[in-house]
Parts: structure tokens; sequence; C-alpha cells
């Protein structure tokens, strides 16, 4: 199977872009990439609780957005094109309390003006938390300032 990303990722460089944003200040990590997807993992802390201790539905949809926004622009020439999330849906599955969840977007369709992502977030025994899916919308870089 070939890449459906225009290079091979480099993980530091896309962490590298996560500074001074809601994806650093939550302690969200690109960890390992294949050829139609991304992981990243996410802290289950006091960063990313609800008030009653438990991992924040928000901060799923929050890693999920973060894994598929970022994968899909890693799938287009980003001198002229960038991709943004027209929506996103979550299905919460269990509730998390402390460790790490990892997240994995896998493409199921990556097109000239939208793509979808299928994301799947685990606890570290390999159980389901949440699984997501992100329609992304393939718009002209020209359009980023002021849209």
């Amino acid at each position: 199977m070939s890449s459906v990303f225009v290079s091979p990722v480099d993980l530091a460089a896309v962490n590298a872009l996560s500074a001074d944003s809601l994806i650093a200040h939550l302690g969200i990590e690109f960890t390992a990439a294949g050829d139609d997807w991304l992981e990243a993992t996410m802290p289950v802390d006091a960063r990313t609780h609800q008030p009653y201790g438990l991992l924040h539905g928000g901060a799923s949809v929050v890693l999920a957005e973060t894994l598929g926004s970022t994968a899909g622009n890693l799938c287009v020439d980003p001198r002229q094109w960038m991709c943004v999330g027209v929506e996103i849906n979550a299905n919460h599955l269990r509730g998390e309390r402390s460790g790490v969840v990892t997240g994995r977007a896998t493409a199921v369709h990556v097109g000239r003006s939208t793509q979808v992502w299928e994301i799947d977030i685990r606890n570290a025994a390999g159980k389901r938390v949440c699984v997501s899916r992100l329609t992304l919308a393939v718009v002209p870089m020209q359009q980023r300032a002021g849209a």
C-alpha cells in the first residue's frame, strides 16, 4: 500500500507545530504513523478530567479532532491546501480516571475536496474509550486568513 501522506511523517516536526496550543496544554503527543494512520497519546489527569474525576468527553474530542485534522493536513501540499474540520461525532464508551489514552486516526476517504477519518481512542489495556469520525474540507490556503 502506498502512503496517503504527501511525504514521510516527521513526528518531531508535527509535535513542534503543537507548541503553545491547546494540544500542548492537554499533553497530547504524536507518537507513531503508518501508511494511512497517525497516532497520539493524551494523559488522563487534572488537565483532561471533568469534575467527577473521569476523562472529559470534550478532551477525547480534542484528541480526535487533533489527530484527524493533523493527519488530513499531512495528505495535502501545505503551500496550496489546508484541511479544516466540518463535522465530528464521538461515542464515549468507557470512563477513564488515570493513565494515558492512545488515539489512532485512520483514513476512510482522502479526496480532493473532502476527507473522512475514523479515530479510535483506547486505554492502556487496549479497551476502547471513544470512537469518533471526522469530516474535513480541503480548502485553498488563501482562505486561511480571516476565513
